[in-house]
């Protein structure tokens, strides 16, 4: 009888009717006072029905799969796991928006309501709605550090991503570790954005960090590194900043860095052998000769001042000619 069934099976008897209206399973007979009769064989095709519907078929792809003889899995099978995979993305972005919103401490609803706002507009398909959002997350309700991070790092519009890194820094060092993960990013354009977010953000934390980031295996993260740590008087950044200046990239900037940093007199005998070094090597061309002369200009002390009187006799004239200019400015200091 249908209660029995219901008992052994586990399917209620209000289920086990609703699959027979369907057709998904017959009783075999009836009593003499009426009741259905399921036969052994009616009993297991109940546990293939609740078997594939635990796979996520519906009760029609349930029915189609046990009676009809050509039926092929592999389709169906490969559409459940796309089905499975996108609920899973779904399901995994609510779970991460809830976490967000619960590390924001939010004192009410209307907290809530804003934190919800301000991530929607993180992930806006407009450039403005994302700039907004990001300069709003330092006066409003704060914006977990985590959305900032994440929104900074695949962010390509330039002004959003100011606004973004500006978030960032009066947000604390929280976002560090997390950007000193997107350091070792395969996507170059990820390692750019982590070091330039790491770059505004002051303290010994990040100093340390643009410190390791000198030794990454991207050229351009060590550029970027190097900049900042001048910028922090960060004796480390000489070597790279040198090779900037040969390479001639953002070769302005980093002999403003190198002046900034030879204002230590600590500092300025050892960036001026550091610049009179690489003009001695053989494999530096010309134009780039010329520059690390330029770079002498503003660096002080008696060695840089030989170095260039022992440059105005190069033989690379355009080399001699900068030379004997800089030492002409420098006299008449």
């Amino acid at each position: 009888m249908i209660g029995d069934v219901a008992r052994r099976s586990g399917v209620s008897a209000r289920m086990l009717r609703h699959y027979e209206s369907l057709g998904l399973v017959r009783p075999t007979g009836r009593t003499d006072a009426g009741y259905r009769e399921y036969s052994g064989e009616d009993v297991r095709r109940i546990f293939h029905i609740e078997s594939l519907r635990s796979l996520g078929l519906s009760l029609r792809e349930v029915k189609r799969a046990l009676d009809d003889p050509g039926f092929t899995p592999s389709e169906l099978v490969d559409d459940l796991v796309r089905q499975t995979r996108e609920r899973i993305a779904a399901e995994t972005e609510l779970l991460t928006r809830l976490h967000r919103i619960g590390a924001a401490e939010p004192a009410g609803w209307e907290d809530v309501l804003r934190v919800v706002a301000l991530l929607q507009g993180l992930g806006s398909k407009s450039a403005g709605a994302r700039q907004r959002a990001a300069l709003s997350s330092v006066d409003e309700v704060p914006v977990p550090v985590e959305a900032l991070v994440e929104a900074v790092l695949g962010e390509s519009d330039p002004n959003v991503a100011g606004a973004l890194r500006w978030a960032l820094a009066h947000s604390g060092d929280g976002g560090l570790a997390l950007l000193a993960q997107g350091l070792g990013s395969p996507a170059a354009e990820v390692r750019k954005r982590a070091v330039q977010s790491i770059a505004e953000i002051p303290g010994g934390e990040a100093t340390a960090l643009l410190r390791d980031a000198l030794a990454n295996p991207d050229v351009a993260v060590r550029r970027y590194a190097a900049s900042a740590l001048g910028a922090r008087g960060v004796a480390d950044a000489v070597p790279t900043l040198i090779d900037m200046i040969v390479e001639e990239a953002n070769d302005v900037d980093a002999a403003d860095a190198l002046s900034a940093l030879a204002s230590r007199p600590a500092l300025a005998d050892r960036i001026a052998t550091g610049l009179v070094g690489r003009l001695a090597h053989d494999t530096v061309d010309s134009s780039a000769r010329r520059r690390l002369t330029q770079a002498l200009a503003d660096i002080p002390g008696s060695t840089a001042s030989r170095a260039l009187a022992e440059l105005s006799h190069d033989e690379d004239r355009a080399v001699a000619l900068t030379a004997e200019y800089i030492l002409g400015i420098r006299d008449a200091r």
